[in-house]
């Protein structure tokens, strides 16, 4: 019993990592600021709807943006990293509602073989809105 309490600071002292996301490629980048080009970020929300249907796009294994429309795309960074969403694995999130909101859990997956190849969270949603005239 007292050795499980003296080795229960080092456990919790592991779980107190940082975590910081792979910088982008340059084509990754690229590809970033083309989907975002002349629109304007908005303050980041917790939650979006997940109606009207979205279109996801993988930008890198942190970065994914959500179309709404042409005017609108949400950018959320993955708290962590679902490897293998660049090398075409799906992501499927695990909320509850209408809604996908900011810490729901995620998993990358190959659908073919059933492999899970990452997880992660979900991030705030940063709205990108196309100025009005």
């Amino acid at each position: 019993m007292r050795a499980w309490m003296a080795l229960t600071p080092l456990l919790l002292a592991g779980c107190t990592g940082s975590y910081a996301p792979e910088p982008l490629t340059q084509r990754q980048a690229a590809d970033l600021d083309k989907a975002l080009a002349g629109k304007v970020a908005g303050e980041p929300q917790t939650c979006i709807n997940r109606e009207p249907q979205t279109n996801l796009t993988v930008i890198s294994n942190n970065v994914l943006l959500y179309r709404v429309s042409r005017n609108l795309v949400y950018k959320n960074e993955l708290i962590g990293t679902c490897s293998g969403l660049t090398s075409g694995s799906t992501i499927i999130v695990q909320s509850y509602g209408s809604q996908m909101c900011r810490g729901d859990m995620a998993t990358a997956a190959n659908l073919q073989t059933g492999i899970t190849t990452g997880g992660c969270a979900i991030g705030a949603f940063i709205p990108y809105r196309t100025p009005k005239p």
